[in-house]
């Protein structure tokens, strides 16, 4: 029954993408990420599932929004998209 739990996650991301945008490289990096770092299937990511990513680790918090102490799919994706919009800005800051 778990890995049946662990197989559906991995299918969602296209539905949740939207069909209005579609996924920077970077939101689909994050979304991989966060399925090979769910060993448990429950749809969440404790800070020590993270703590193997260092670079993610780091981001918790930042993550983190509803601070419950997990980082779910739907933080993750707000958090790719934010992490972009903030570098491009700096980006074309520096131009």
């Amino acid at each position: 029954m778990a890995s049946h739990a662990q197989s559906q996650p991995a299918a969602s991301p296209a539905p949740q993408a939207g069909a209005s945008a579609p996924l920077s490289k970077g939101e689909a990096k994050a979304i991989r990420q966060f399925h090979m770092l769910d060993f448990n299937g429950d749809g969440k990511l404790s800070r020590a599932e993270m703590s193997l990513v260092p670079k993610l680790a780091a981001a918790f918090d930042d993550a983190d929004t509803d601070r419950d102490g997990y980082v779910t799919l739907e933080e993750v994706r707000a958090f790719a998209i934010k992490y972009r919009a903030e570098r491009d800005s700096a980006r074309a800051a520096a131009r």
